[in-house]
C-alpha cells in the first residue's frame, strides 16, 4: 500500500494494517502464539512486538499532549535521541516483559483507538500541512501518525510472518 497522503487514505492504511496484524497473530496456533522466536532478534515473541507498538502509541499520545499544548515534547524519549533507538528499543523490550499476550493485544487495541480518534480530530490540512504545527518542526502530524500507525504495523506483519513461516 502506498503511503497514505489524504486523511481518509491515513485511516484506511491504519484500520486496514491493524485488522491485517491481528488477523496474522490469530492465524497462528494458540498454542504457538506465546512461544519464543527460534530466530535471534530483539523481540523474542508476539506479545514483545505488540508492547513495542503500544509503548510508541504512549510516547506519540504524550508529543501529542505536550506538542498541542504549547511545549516541546522530548522526542523520541527523555535521555534520547533519534540515533538513540536502538537503545530506546531495547529499554522498552526491558520494560515490556511482564505482560502476557492477551494483556499486549488489549493495550495495543485500545492505544490504536486512542491515536485514531487523534486522527479523526484533525482536518486534512492539519495533518497533510508541513510546520503546521510548532512542535513537528519542518514536518506535518501525518507523518507521526503514519509512522506509528500503518507503517509500524507493517514492520510487525513481516517480523510475526517470519516467526509463522518458521512454525511451517
Amino acid at each position: 500500500m502506498a503511503r497514505p497522503t489524504t486523511k481518509s487514505d491515513l485511516i484506511d492504511a491504519a484500520t486496514q494494517s491493524f485488522n491485517d496484524l491481528y488477523t496474522l497473530v490469530y492465524s497462528i496456533p494458540a498454542d504457538k502464539r506465546e512461544e519464543l522466536f527460534p530466530f535471534d532478534d530483539r523481540d523474542k515473541k508476539i506479545s514483545d512486538v505488540l508492547m513495542h507498538l503500544h509503548e510508541w502509541h504512549k510516547m506519540l499520545l504524550k508529543w501529542y499532549k505536550v506538542g498541542m499544548s504549547g511545549g516541546k515534547p522530548d522526542m523520541p524519549a527523555p535521555g534520547y535521541t533519534w540515533r538513540e533507538l536502538p537503545a530506546l528499543n531495547q529499554q522498552i523490550w526491558s520494560s515490556v516483559q511482564a505482560y502476557s499476550l492477551e494483556e499486549a493485544e488489549q493495550l495495543l487495541k485500545k492505544s490504536h483507538e486512542e491515536v485514531l480518534t487523534l486522527v479523526h480530530q484533525h482536518s486534512e490540512e492539519e495533518i497533510f500541512t508541513k510546520k503546521y504545527y510548532k512542535w513537528t518542526k519542518t514536518s506535518h502530524l501525518a507523518s507521526y501518525f503514519i509512522s506509528n500507525l500503518s507503517s509500524h504495523y507493517n514492520w510487525a506483519i513481516k517480523k510475526i510472518k517470519k516467526y509463522k513461516r518458521s512454525l511451517s
